[in-house]
């Protein structure tokens, strides 16, 4: 399973050790799940602590083995996590004495290494501490094993997929990358489910949403009274009750259902609020909407042509879409990335007090998002990046400056051409 762009045939042979890849040539096999593969991890990782010892700071059955009932090739995947897997000669001289073969060399993606075993095949991935693929590899096992319908709809596409021929084995791979975004996609949301009401406390109060996010999107969306509004990713209803304030009929949409349990209760008296996933057909009547709201919701998608198409679909000719996401330069710059005019997964935390909940996001340069707009059919009327309003400067001046001279969102105000 992997969360990285696919790769193209150099890619992949720049990242192998030692000579050239295997090539495949055929389709994969594919055989029923084996009782006997949590007992071979297990004596691998015993394997693998006797000769790490402290350095060994996660072992972890990961992909598709570590799923009771899941088809899979015979190949059992290990996660391991030691101190900084770029240090290799803290771990690699140890793992090869026993046996242990480094054939993908990747520090350019989560710092990633993969070993072959001595005597069974397994994948041993190595990764440093707060990579991004340890909690998906576990989220995404998790999801599986509870979810009998979504290891059901994995199965079937795995063996769709296996019966067709592939160069390499990890062209496989990356074609399974769309069924497996949208189970996590799926398992992400209820995990929001899990804190809606903290995260709603905090996006009442926070300035970054109250006092810079939601007065920059009132402000593109202009003068909606009397129109219909589609809060797309509503979460806790805030900005959805703003826009009804202004005199908006207001649906509000959002792909947590505790969120909408929560955008209900305390602002269901002023809007209504729908279950819905924006990467699927809304159930919404074709040109029936007058502006579409999009707070801080497109940088978790990766393909946005679909969701562009369907907002366009269900909005008047001369409707607008007003939308924020993470601004580019200040993602560059904050991950210390050193290409920015890289599409790139980024892993960060969703940044409620006590709560520790990693979550995942595209970072993108300007010309990318611009382009994707036009390319849906908009006109882009406005590209702002706005200042907080003067309150935020009272309710936290510290927080207030940074904001005014760092920029942290990106706004644009489309239109659907007549």
């Amino acid at each position: 399973m992997t969360s990285q762009e696919a790769l193209d045939d150099d890619q992949l042979e720049n990242a192998w050790v030692g000579g050239e890849p295997p090539k495949l040539d055929s389709t994969v096999t594919l055989v029923d799940y084996d009782p006997e593969w949590p007992k071979a991890f297990e004596r691998e990782a015993a394997r693998i602590r006797s000769v790490l010892g402290e350095r060994a700071l996660v072992l972890d059955h990961v992909g598709s083995t570590s799923v009771p009932g899941l088809c899979a090739k015979p190949i059992v995947d290990i996660l391991l996590e030691v101190p900084d897997s770029d240090e290799e000669d803290a771990y690699l001289p140890a793992l090869e004495g026993a046996g242990y073969r480094l054939v993908i060399r990747e520090p350019d993606w989560e710092k990633h290494r993969c070993f072959k075993g001595p005597d069974m095949d397994i994948n041993l991935h190595v990764y440093s501490p707060g990579n991004g693929q340890t909690p998906r590899y576990r989220l995404f096992r998790e999801r599986l094993r509870s979810h009998p319908e979504e290891l059901a709809l994995y199965a079937a596409k795995k063996r769709e997929l296996a019966a067709r021929e592939w160069k390499y084995v990890q062209n496989y791979a990356d074609a399974k990358t769309e069924v497996i975004e949208e189970i996590i996609g799926r398992a992400r949301a209820e995990q929001y489910d899990a804190y809606s009401e903290a995260y709603a406390e905090h996006a009442g109060k926070s300035v970054t949403n109250a006092l810079y996010d939601r007065p920059a999107i009132v402000d593109l969306a202009g003068d909606v009274e009397g129109k219909r509004v589609l809060d797309v990713g509503c979460a806790a209803g805030h900005l959805s009750a703003l826009l009804a304030a202004r005199g908006a009929d207001v649906l509000g949409v959002d792909a947590s259902a505790g969120m909408i349990t929560v955008a209900r209760r305390k602002f269901g008296d002023v809007a209504r609020f729908e279950q819905a996933d924006v990467t699927r057909p809304l159930a919404v009547e074709d040109g029936s909407i007058d502006v579409i709201t999009a707070s801080l919701l497109l940088h978790y998608l990766k393909d946005w042509g679909a969701t562009l198409a369907e907002f366009r679909r269900v909005l008047k000719p001369g409707g607008v879409l007003v939308f924020s996401v993470h601004h580019p330069g200040e993602d560059w710059h904050w991950f210390g990335k050193e290409n920015y005019f890289e599409v790139e997964l980024l892993d960060d935390d969703f940044g409620l007090e006590g709560i520790e909940h990693p979550v995942q996001f595209y970072r993108r340069p300007l010309s990318w998002t611009f382009e994707e707009v036009r390319g849906a059919g908009f006109a882009v009327d406005r590209l702002v990046e706005p200042m907080p309003v003067p309150e935020a400067d009272k309710t936290d001046p510290k927080w207030a400056k940074n904001l005014r001279s760092k920029p942290r969102f990106l706004y644009f105000r489309a239109v659907n051409p007549a």
